[in-house]
């Protein structure tokens, strides 16, 4: 092989070898290429990322709904009576749990004025409110100038209203209309409204008997009566009801609200849980119903709810027991199941409960006066109306507070919607 020989097959070695290296290369490149693909299609982006950003954004996606703040809504109201509440001593809220006549604040039965000797007890005690009864009104203006008076001392003592109330039903329960020296309408038994159907009626009652107690200074009445009359051999209620069908009663209550508190009165729905079906007088002795709360939620119950819902500010709670409810004979006024279990829970009622007057038969025969009122406020209670012997309860309800069976807590719970009230006033 000669020399040119040579340099040709050296030539074509390279060019060999060459083109050897290069088809390693594309085939290296196609593997890299096959794996790289298979990587993506087989595996998810992101699995090689931190653990930590996966976390992120799984509890970004699962978790945010449950940790967003849940804005409460605010009542400037309330607030503005716990505020109150908060300077006020423990025996200025205390005296505000109570609803006494203006006999039991002076201690001068019969009571027709509010002159010095009443400032001087109501500084004492500045109970909440007063109830006047047919013996302390002889009058317009005697009532006028007592009533105005009362107002002017529970702001000079207290800063807040007093609430002025009477029992005001018509008819048989009417201590201003039955007196001819006011010269203004009775609008008759709530039975008579009742009967005529139509709601209209029990409007205008309440808002004839809202204009003439509001001329006189009142703020408060004790009506409309929600008692179901569904046992007609009842003589306590009977005519003071609307009737015994329980979404017309329901009606006709709501109505005669509208009338009251368009001339400023505040209505005091009573008697809860409805007194209409039994037989016996609280005046007197217990009584009691044997209803199961399924049974007073289809009817007794109807009227209450509907006065709930319709905005009622006050509730007064009878001294009605209901064992199949309860499964004792514990009046519905000191029962913590009638009172918080029911009517606040079960009807969802926010506003002041008050008892039916604790100076009855079925209260005294059991308890003595500072039991009675512990074991009502215990229930849940906000307001004590009528004690038998007023500064017995009211140092009842001091010592349980010192003694710790009651808590001032408590007791700021039930002056707070006493105040919301007020500021409404």
């Amino acid at each position: 092989m000669n020399q040119e020989e040579r340099r040709e097959k050296r030539k074509k070695d390279t060019q060999s070898a060459i083109i050897v290296v290069a088809v390693f290369f594309v085939v290296l490149a196609v593997l890299i290429g096959g794996i790289v693909f298979a990587i993506h299609k087989f595996v998810k982006p992101g699995v090689n990322k931190p653990e930590k950003n996966t976390e992120s954004v799984t509890t970004e996606a699962t978790e945010e709904p449950e940790t967003t703040p849940v804005t409460e809504v605010s009542d400037p109201l309330m607030d503005q009576a716990m505020q109150i509440a908060a300077g006020m001593t423990l025996e200025q809220k205390v005296a505000q749990m109570f609803m006494i006549t203006p006999d039991a604040l002076t201690g001068v039965d019969g009571a027709t004025m509010a002159g010095d000797s009443t400032k001087a007890a109501y500084t004492q005690y500045p109970v909440g409110g007063l109830i006047y009864m047919a013996k302390n009104l002889t009058g317009t203006d005697q009532t006028t100038q007592m009533l105005t008076n009362m107002k002017s001392y529970s702001q000079e003592i207290v800063g807040i209203p007093v609430f002025l109330g009477v029992d005001e039903e018509g008819g048989t329960v009417a201590r201003i209309a039955s007196n001819s020296a006011f010269g203004v309408t009775d609008v008759g038994n709530m039975s008579d409204v009742g009967a005529t159907g139509d709601s209209q009626n029990a409007y205008n009652a309440g808002s004839t008997i809202g204009t003439y107690l509001n001329t006189l200074g009142f703020n408060m009445d004790f009506a409309p009566v929600a008692d179901v009359l569904t046992n007609p051999d009842n003589t306590v209620i009977k005519d003071r009801s609307f009737g015994s069908d329980s979404q017309l009663v329901a009606d006709m209550v709501c109505a005669e609200m509208q009338g009251l508190t368009e001339h400023q009165i505040l209505s005091v729905v009573k008697h809860f849980p409805g007194q209409g079906a039994t037989a016996g007088d609280s005046h007197d002795g217990a009584v009691s119903t044997d209803k199961s709360l399924d049974d007073l939620l289809a009817n007794e119950l109807v009227p209450f709810q509907q006065a709930v819902t319709n905005g009622a500010s006050f509730v007064m709670v009878g001294h009605i027991s209901a064992p199949a409810v309860t499964g004792d004979d514990t009046p519905a006024s000191l029962s913590s199941v009638m009172v918080t279990d029911v009517l606040r829970s079960q009807l969802g009622f926010h506003g002041v409960v008050i008892t039916d007057a604790m100076n009855m038969g079925a209260v005294t025969a059991t308890y003595s006066s500072a039991d009675a009122a512990v074991t009502a406020i215990q229930a849940g209670v906000d307001m004590i109306l009528m004690p038998e012997d007023f500064q017995s309860a009211y140092q009842g309800v001091m010592d349980a507070v010192a003694g710790g069976t009651i808590t001032e807590d408590r007791i700021n719970e039930s002056v707070a919607r006493i105040i919301k009230v007020k500021l409404t006033m």
